[in-house]
């Protein structure tokens, strides 16, 4: 599992960061009002596995709780995150379906 303090959100480059060993993990995002969208998930295949996507997923959707704002997954692979780990389906907008 991935521990929070370990996650870095990056202001200047707008992305969540997790670095492991010498790959970096990151979701680029965008901020807009109180919604964050979430543009594009890149992995480096070398630590890409089912389990570590999933894992980043819920640590930076933790972070995004905490932070009081909406999700509008625009990635395709954090919308089929959305879609089978339902309990994230209430930080969408309203309006916004997946």
């Amino acid at each position: 599992m991935i521990e929070a303090s370990e996650l870095v959100d990056n202001d200047f480059l707008r992305q969540y960061e997790l670095k492991i060993d010498d790959h970096l993990a990151k979701i680029e995002y965008s901020l807009q009002e109180r919604k964050i969208f979430l543009t594009k998930l890149i992995i480096p295949d070398e630590i890409n596995s089912e389990t570590f996507q999933n894992d980043f997923l819920v640590t930076v959707f933790q972070d995004i709780e905490e932070r009081n704002l909406s999700v509008v997954p625009t990635s395709p692979e954090i919308a089929k995150f959305v879609r089978k780990n339902r309990k994230y389906k209430r930080m969408l907008p309203v309006g916004v379906r997946i």
